[in-house]
């Protein structure tokens, strides 16, 4: 018998793609695929793409250079492209990649291994693109990354139209899972040793406009409360047009929902506000801060920056950096704004020189460093809880500190010792520490641990096992109390 072959997935862009590639992986190994080991030479190499990014398209045009030679000396492998970039330019990538084998779409993930079978048989390229999604990813297998965390979709697509924004373009019109489908994914992963899930969509507050019920995220999160053994829920991305007060009081009143919330803020300025065709302005953003503070003093609050969009003045990036100051993050995603082809910023007047673009950045920076500064050392001296995890942050080899997050997703290296660390502390395992040192983007633990509990999926990450779920697809209607079934008739058919 031949030896299986081997894939490598390669991930550019947001946590959807990061899941999505999950879905690749469950796929690949369900049609017999095995994951190469870094050191070799996968017969398969796949790269899942983003468009949002600067550069995007010169990043990967470069690695696809780099394989050319690696695939001239191992004729058998098949390079393949997906993701958003994939469905952005279509039949182009075979055209100036001649050696891809395979490019699809963000709807049609699924088709992976047919295609790769396709292109092997028919000893030519296969290019598909679908417009619109027949099968919601959730619904196919999934390899996942991780012992203990695990994405899980709500929704895929955006129905916004911000105007410096290719995603719905790319990933269609939002369409919205069952709550029960979603729960049940909950479910699954949390009898896999999962302790922790994030729940995903493009706009998470907008769930349920799909199938009629405007609070349908609020009730989702008090659910997920309800699933034993799930000790943190997470989400993102909200949006502020879409942001609810039943959605604080649902993060405040459910025990395993974190104190954690990334709110996009984009600019400060109301007039670079419309012209983003953001829905709200810079009062409505900060009343929402002002709420989640109230119900929740120890919230974290997150968001994202562009500065630079087509027309921002100095008095424009002035209101930004005084939301910046008034809301206080306590960490900023901050980007220079850089045109994006196919969206009606990129043929906007005013475009800004990349030298005052690059000049607001750094003020932006070290406005929110400030900020973020101060916010952590305002928790020196407090006790957190923290969840052992693994590649976050860079490895003290003189203090042998680990690093996790707390529940309110501060990065927290701390020191693994202390009379509670009777065996090897693992990621997935739950330690609780005192903060002693406030950076901006990280905190310090260095005294002894003060709790430290082993758990299931710190055994799982021992072991080197990773959860693997079936896609899941129940169809169920709703929250709660299922609606009656119709009446039958005596032939058995529905009476309509």
């Amino acid at each position: 018998m031949q030896d299986p072959r081997t894939y490598a997935i390669k991930t550019y862009g947001c946590q959807m793609n990061v899941h999505d590639s999950e879905r690749l992986s469950g796929l690949l190994e369900d049609a017999g695929y095995v994951r190469a080991d870094e050191q070799d030479v996968a017969d398969v190499v796949v790269f899942n793409t983003c468009a949002v990014r600067e550069n995007a398209d010169n990043r990967l045009y470069g690695n696809l250079g780099h394989l050319r030679p690696v695939k001239t000396e191992h004729p058998d492998m098949q390079i393949a492209v997906g993701g958003c970039l994939a469905q952005k330019d279509r039949g182009e990538i075979v055209k100036r990649a001649p050696w891809v084998d395979v490019v699809f779409g963000t709807h049609n993930i699924g088709s992976l291994p047919a295609l790769l079978d396709r292109a092997r048989h028919n000893a030519k390229a296969e290019v598909e693109i679908l417009e619109s999604l027949e099968v919601f990813p959730s619904a196919l297998p999934a390899r996942r990354d991780s012992a203990h965390s695990g994405w899980v979709s709500i929704s895929v697509g955006c129905n916004n139209t911000c105007t410096f924004c290719i995603v719905p373009s790319l990933r269609g019109k939002e369409k919205d899972r069952r709550p029960g489908e979603v729960l049940a994914e909950v479910e699954a992963l949390v009898a896999e040793g999962v302790l922790e899930v994030t729940l995903l969509g493009q706009n998470v507050n907008s769930y349920g406009v799909e199938f009629g019920d405007r609070f349908a995220f609020g009730k989702l999160l008090r659910a997920c409360g309800d699933i034993e053994g799930l000790e943190r829920v997470r989400f993102t991305s909200p949006h502020p047009k879409d942001f609810t007060d039943d959605v604080i009081a649902a993060m405040a009143e459910t025990p395993n929902v974190c104190h954690q919330l990334h709110m996009p803020l984009q600019s400060g300025s109301d007039r670079v506000l419309k012209a983003m065709r953001r829905s709200y302005r810079s009062e409505r953003y900060l009343s929402i801060i002002e709420k989640v503070r109230a119900a929740m003093p120890d919230a974290a609050i997150t968001t994202d920056i562009i500065v630079g969009f087509p027309g921002e003045t100095e008095e424009d990036f002035q209101a930004t950096l005084d939301v910046v100051r008034a809301a206080r993050f306590s960490n900023a995603f901050t980007f220079q704004y850089s045109k994006r082809p196919g969206t009606p910023a990129a043929d906007m007047d005013e475009q800004l020189p990349k030298a005052v673009v690059q000049e607001r950045y750094m003020r932006l920076i070290e406005v929110q460093e400030q900020v973020a500064w101060e916010l952590n050392r305002e928790i020196v001296g407090r006790r957190l809880e923290v969840l052992v995890a693994e590649g976050e942050g860079r490895k003290d080899t003189e203090t042998r500190r680990m690093s996790g997050r707390a529940r309110d997703g501060r990065l927290v290296h701390f020191a693994p010792t202390g009379s509670v660390v009777d065996r090897e502390i693992r990621p997935g395992d739950i330690v609780e520490t005192v903060v002693t040192y406030g950076a901006p983007h990280h905190l310090n633990a260095d005294g002894d641990l003060l709790a430290h509990r082993r758990t299931r999926a710190g055994d799982h990450w021992e072991a080197g096992i990773r959860p693997k779920t079936s896609g899941v697809s129940l169809g169920l209607p709703g929250f709660g109390t299922p609606q009656p079934l119709p009446a039958v008739a005596e032939n058995g058919c529905a009476v309509r």
